[in-house]
């Protein structure tokens, strides 16, 4: 019975060992590929979002935050990635501003895994529509009828948390990187 348990454990651990290994090299294989096609989705959101920018830089000085500027490399606004939760998990958001950032030129759902139906309606051109132009001095806030001041938006009807994280997340941020910019 000894030497069955020996045989069966070792083969076991040798199996363990073998997928461990085998999954790190996938990983480690894909990883960079990953990486950047994260990174050609935010730049092409970026293009998207503010066509005048024809250089893109990446900031040192504050995480996942991009410079833009024009043909003559003048300064046309920022970007900046916001990171948070959802209703259902982690939501991640480009925003584009002026460069005064006292307005958004818009955003992008970079990540979200959403309720289908709902929640996943902050992926749609209706209500991302809303942040073009929108006033960020103040913090934004969300309201159920339609916006009377400009920096607020509608919620998502049967979405309301999804809504309420977007713009929570937002705020959050574009506090973030005004302390770092300005």
């Amino acid at each position: 019975m000894n030497k069955n348990f020996f045989k069966i454990t070792g083969a076991l651990s040798f199996a363990c060992a073998l997928c461990a290994f085998l999954l790190s090299f996938v990983y480690e294989s894909a990883s960079q590929r990953i990486r950047e096609n994260e990174e050609k989705r935010i730049t092409s959101s970026i293009e998207k979002l503010a066509p005048r920018a024809k250089k893109i830089e990446l900031l040192t000085s504050v995480e996942d935050m991009y410079r833009l500027e024009n043909e003559e490399n003048q300064l046309v606004g920022y970007a900046f990635l916001a990171k948070g939760q959802g209703y259902q998990g982690k939501i991640t958001l480009l925003g584009v501003t002026g460069p005064d950032l006292k307005y958004l030129i818009g955003i992008e759902v970079i990540e979200s895994v959403e309720t289908p139906g709902l929640g996943s309606k902050i992926r749609g051109e209706e209500f991302k529509k809303q942040f073009e132009g929108l006033n960020i001095s103040d913090p934004l806030s969300l309201i159920k009828e339609k916006p009377v001041k400009d920096n607020q938006i509608k919620a998502i009807t049967g979405a309301t948390v999804s809504s309420k994280s977007v713009v929570n997340i937002l705020n959050k941020r574009i506090e973030q990187v005004r302390q770092k910019i300005n």
